[in-house]
C-alpha cells in the first residue's frame, strides 16, 4: 500500500554521491532544510518514459518553477550515483538535481518502494511528485496503483499548476537551418535577442528542400516555429517580433 505523507517530514537519509571523482555525502537536510523544493521520483534512469517525458519536461519547465518561489528541482531514483551521473549527461538536465537513492532508503521511508522483480529491476520507486517546504511534505501527486507504469499525475505540468495555476510556461521554439546560411544566423541571433531558448534542427543539404517542403510548403530556411505555430523565415520572424514587442 503506497503512502501519502503530506504534512510529514521527509525521511532523514544520507545519499552517497560521486562528484569530480570523489565521494561526497549529501543529506536530506542539505537538500530540503529551509528550502522550497519540487521533487519527482521515477522507476529508473535511462528507461523510456523517464527519459522521453518525465525528466525532460521538468527540465523544460524549470524556469517557470523557479520563478514561482521554488529553490530546486530534485529527481530521485533507486539507482547508483554512477548511473545517475551518466543519465544527467545524456539528458542535459541542467536545471534538475539527480539524486541517487542507491539503497532505496529515501524511497522506502517515503512508503514508495515497490517490487519490480518481474522486469528484473528489483526494488524501485513508484512514480510520484511532491512539493516540500523546509523538509515537510506540502503536497503529493502519487500515480494510481494499477498494472504497468502509470504516468498521469506526477508530471511537471501538474505540479507547476499546483504551485501556481497561472504560471507562465516557457515558449517552445524551434528553427530549421542549414550550414552556412546567413539568414539562419540572423534569425537565431534575433531569437536570442528576444530571450527565446530555441531548438535548432540543422538539415542536410540533399534533403533540406524535401523536409522543409513537406513540413511547411516552403523550400527555404530558416523556418521558425513558436508554440506549434509556424512563423516562417527571417522576414516573417522580424515582422512577428515587431508585433510581439
Amino acid at each position: 500500500m503506497l503512502q501519502n505523507r503530506e504534512g510529514q517530514r521527509v525521511p532523514a537519509v544520507t545519499f552517497r554521491v560521486r562528484q569530480n571523482n570523489e565521494w561526497k555525502n549529501v543529506t536530506t537536510d542539505d537538500l530540503f532544510a529551509g528550502k522550497s523544493v519540487a521533487v519527482f521520483s521515477l522507476p529508473g534512469a535511462f528507461t523510456p518514459t523517464c527519459s522521453s517525458t518525465h525528466l525532460p519536461r521538468y527540465n523544460e519547465l524549470a524556469p517557470a518553477v523557479f520563478a514561482n518561489g521554488i529553490d530546486s528541482i530534485l529527481c530521485v531514483s533507486v539507482n547508483d550515483t554512477f548511473v545517475m551521473n551518466e543519465w544527467a549527461e545524456d539528458q542535459e538536465a541542467a536545471n534538475v538535481t539527480l539524486v541517487p537513492d542507491g539503497n532505496g532508503e529515501f524511497t522506502a521511508g517515503m512508503g514508495m518502494l515497490v517490487d519490480k522483480a518481474d522486469l528484473g529491476f528489483g526494488k524501485r520507486s513508484w512514480r510520484y511528485s511532491m512539493l516540500v517546504k523546509d523538509s515537510v511534505v506540502q503536497k503529493m501527486f502519487v500515480e494510481q496503483e494499477k498494472a504497468g507504469d502509470p504516468f498521469e499525475v506526477s508530471d511537471a505540468d501538474t505540479l507547476l499548476a499546483y504551485i501556481n495555476p497561472r504560471a507562465k510556461k516557457p515558449d517552445q521554439v524551434a528553427i530549421f537551418t542549414r550550414e552556412g546560411c546567413q539568414f539562419c544566423a540572423k534569425a537565431k541571433a534575433l531569437l536570442t535577442d528576444l530571450g527565446y531558448a530555441y531548438a535548432e534542427i540543422p538539415l542536410p543539404h540533399k534533403q533540406r528542400s524535401r523536409i522543409v517542403g513537406a513540413v511547411t510548403g516552403e523550400q527555404t530556411v530558416p523556418q521558425v516555429f513558436v508554440n506549434g505555430e509556424r512563423i516562417g523565415g527571417l522576414d516573417a520572424l522580424e515582422r512577428w517580433a515587431r508585433k510581439a514587442a
